[in-house]
């Protein structure tokens, strides 16, 4: 009995794991996994979208209704009018408040984005050509990320998406992130967490999630960085805090900061 119940809560545990990727002819965004992203698609959703279409139906009624009120036949003596000012003034004055209207739950969002909270892990990300290479700086850990090419792909690995060493997290923890470039403009970028921050050669930006669902997330570099700009995929892999914290004890020997800098310095220097 007992196994049987190891069995059902394994298969559980398993099916409650999600993969966020970009699916085939999908319109509308990620599903979110962080409060920043749920935001930003209730932002999206409830708000900018009627808006949209509003005045796209407004612009076309208006459209049609000029063209067939003053067509040519049913005016054959052109009007000669210059101007109206109750037209001018309504035309300015709605466009001012409709972006207001838009503008404030759009700073709250992005002053929410730029708080970042105590943070219960630090990782370092950084772009190079054309990869990126994580550090782990509480846990001495430093190792790079690569895609894995197509024709090494296993059946349940998605095509430009899979990388070698994945970024793992523990879930509902606050994970700062540090982000920099080492040779051009990189942007670090994973959709489902509502993340995307420019890694400038020489500076260091910030940014922080809080993945709220365990899963496994892909995200791309968004900042065009040469001819393998398309071939330097994120991925974040969330994890249980047990889960976190057996990968830790083997990501401690596997990617020893001191051996691996040594490792590259010897490289280096032949």
């Amino acid at each position: 009995m007992k196994k049987i119940l190891y069995i059902f809560l394994t298969m559980l545990s398993a099916s409650s794991a999600t993969s966020s990727e970009p699916k085939d002819w999908q319109l509308g965004f990620q599903e979110a996994a962080s409060s920043s992203m749920r935001d930003i698609v209730n932002f999206h959703d409830k708000l900018l979208l009627p808006i949209i279409i509003a005045i796209s139906v407004f612009v076309l009624f208006l459209m049609l209704y000029a063209c067939i009120r003053f067509r040519a036949s049913a005016n054959p003596i052109p009007s000669k009018r210059t101007h109206n000012v109750a037209v001018e003034i309504l035309w300015t004055l709605i466009p001012c408040l409709i972006l207001i209207v838009m503008a404030v739950p759009s700073f709250k969002i992005l002053y929410k984005q730029d708080t970042i909270p105590k943070a219960d892990l630090t990782i370092k990300a950084v772009g190079y050509q054309w990869y990126w290479g994580y550090e782990y700086p509480d846990e001495n850990i430093i190792f790079d990320s690569y895609m894995i090419e197509e024709k090494d792909l296993k059946p349940d690995q998605p095509r430009l998406l899979t990388v070698d060493n994945e970024v793992v997290v523990p879930v509902n923890k606050v994970v700062k992130v540090l982000i920099t470039a080492n040779d051009v403009l990189h942007a670090w970028a994973l959709p489902s967490f509502g993340v995307k921050r420019d890694a400038v050669p020489g500076r260091i930006n910030e940014t922080w999630f809080k993945a709220e669902k365990v899963g496994t997330y892909y995200g791309q570099c968004s900042e065009l960085c040469g001819i393998k700009h398309a071939f330097m995929p994120i991925t974040v892999k969330v994890v249980s805090e047990e889960e976190y914290e057996e990968w830790l004890s083997g990501a401690r020997e596997k990617f020893a900061k001191d051996e691996i800098e040594n490792d590259k310095l010897k490289i280096a220097s032949k």
